[in-house]
């Protein structure tokens, strides 16, 4: 099994979800996240003083697949998610040693 991570910019997560979805991605987690890169966030104006944020907001995944699915979830991701603009995100792979469903002890590949 494999876990993968990736940071993703929050305003393609519909398109990627939906693309997940029609791999047959059972389960994934998601998190709002802040984060700082090569990209550097936009000036912004608040009651008339200028701001730079030093943080970007991006959402974040997580999704474990059998390794079977790996290719096509990272796959899926890369071509929902690109823009072809500095900040697109990046993709973290891991191995799953084991995994656990809590409800009826189920391990392995079963429990996802």
């Amino acid at each position: 099994m494999k876990k993968i991570e990736a940071l993703i910019r929050t305003s393609k997560f519909d398109e990627i979800h939906k693309c997940l979805s029609g791999l047959g991605v059972k389960f994934l987690t998601f998190y709002e996240v802040k984060g700082m890169g090569l990209q550097h966030a936009k000036t912004q104006h608040y009651r008339g003083v200028a701001y730079e944020p030093t943080f970007i907001p991006r959402t974040k995944l997580e999704i474990v697949v059998q390794d079977s699915l790996k290719d096509s979830v990272v796959d899926c991701i890369l071509r929902e998610g690109r823009t072809g603009e500095i900040g697109d995100g990046k993709i973290f792979i891991y191995d799953v040693q084991e995994a656990f469903r809590i409800r009826n002890d189920d391990t392995g590949e079963e429990a996802l």
